[in-house]
């Protein structure tokens, strides 16, 4: 048991007078929760995900409503007496928490399925699953506005007030949208100017731009084009039977892994550990696969959802970046983000 977990015991105890089968009822529940940042349930079917952990390994896991980088920012205020077990985020939050020392080295089962290039050597994080970028449409809302294909078009102002992204100073998928565009008009990792002119010139089209995952609001058309991932759009279109296309825009894009870490001193490790067993499980993998994501074990994939994917024609237009210099330059792309687009 943790120094942190048994302080806390004894001064339940003292407070609230526990004794005998309510302590250890106390313990139980302590026990059998990991706490998880960055879970929310509309997203990449982790309210599935959740659900499967507790059913099959009795670990309770709360969702959390956060986005990678609020998830890197609590990890960071909590450093000293940390509050998460384990963190999903993009994998260059993953590679930033890993330098901070926010997360400790774990191999989880299956650690050998995992490419090299998607994991830290030590275990401090690694891929469970990947997506492509493009553009999410709700058909029924722009009413005779044509479906946008290209980068381009969102900048004409058939589309003012149509237009969605995430936060790119905070949410991964936000700055993901912005080395997809960035790379699709002409620029590099070194070089954020395309991106950047492309944002401030968007800007005249009065665009959304939510801190936290819109899934809801593009099925409701209240954001009736939102940058998001090829899973969302899938699960929207087959699962919600909502009238949704996914576009991959003529100019290109990027497909991106999202990771897990063990938090280093959770105060639940044990259960933490299980939780980051189970995602890459042939079911936890599955699960993933079933919701229209590329798991890191391609072997569960599900040949029903991959044949709903768009041609493999479309996806050749979609490219993988240096994750680590992706990493290294994002602040400084906040920065001017928050400096540049008004």
């Amino acid at each position: 048991m943790s120094l942190r977990l048994t302080h806390t015991l004894r001064t339940a105890t003292l407070a609230l007078g526990l004794t005998g089968a309510a302590l250890a009822s106390f313990q139980a529940q302590a026990s059998d929760t990991a706490i998880c940042y960055n879970c929310p349930p509309q997203w990449a079917d982790w309210g599935t995900q959740l659900k499967a952990i507790n059913e099959d390994t009795g670990i309770r896991v709360p969702q959390d409503n956060k986005n990678s980088g609020q998830a890197l920012a609590s990890l960071t205020a909590e450093k000293g007496n940390p509050v998460a077990d384990v963190v999903y985020y993009g994998v260059t939050f993953g590679i930033q928490a890993a330098e901070q020392e926010l997360t400790t080295p774990y191999q989880p089962a299956h650690w050998d399925d995992i490419p090299d290039g998607l994991k830290d050597p030590e275990g401090r994080w690694f891929a469970i699953h990947s997506g492509t970028l493009g553009f999410m449409v709700n058909v029924d809302a722009p009413g005779d506005t044509p479906v946008p294909h290209s980068w381009n078009d969102l900048l004409k102002p058939d589309y003012r007030g149509m237009v969605g992204y995430l936060d790119p100073s905070s949410a991964f998928v936000g700055y993901v949208s912005a080395v997809a565009v960035n790379g699709a008009l002409g620029g590099s990792l070194d070089d954020f100017s395309p991106a950047l002119e492309w944002f401030e010139t968007l800007q005249d089209n009065d665009p959304i731009v939510p801190k936290q995952t819109a899934y809801a609001r593009v099925l409701s058309g209240e954001i009736p084009i939102l940058l998001d991932y090829d899973f969302n759009a899938y699960r929207a279109r087959y699962d919600d039977k909502a009238n949704v296309e996914f576009v991959i825009p003529d100019e290109g894009t990027i497909t991106v892994p999202y990771v897990m870490s063990l938090v280093a001193n959770g105060p639940h490790a044990e259960a933490g550990q299980k939780v980051l067993d189970y995602v890459l499980s042939d079911k936890g993998q599955a699960i993933w696969a079933n919701a229209y994501l590329r798991p890191v074990r391609p072997e569960a994939a599900s040949e029903e959802a991959q044949a709903k994917f768009l041609p493999e024609s479309d996806y050749a237009r979609a490219e993988t970046v240096d994750y680590g210099h992706m990493a290294e330059v994002q602040r400084d792309f906040a920065n001017r983000y928050a400096r540049e687009v008004n």
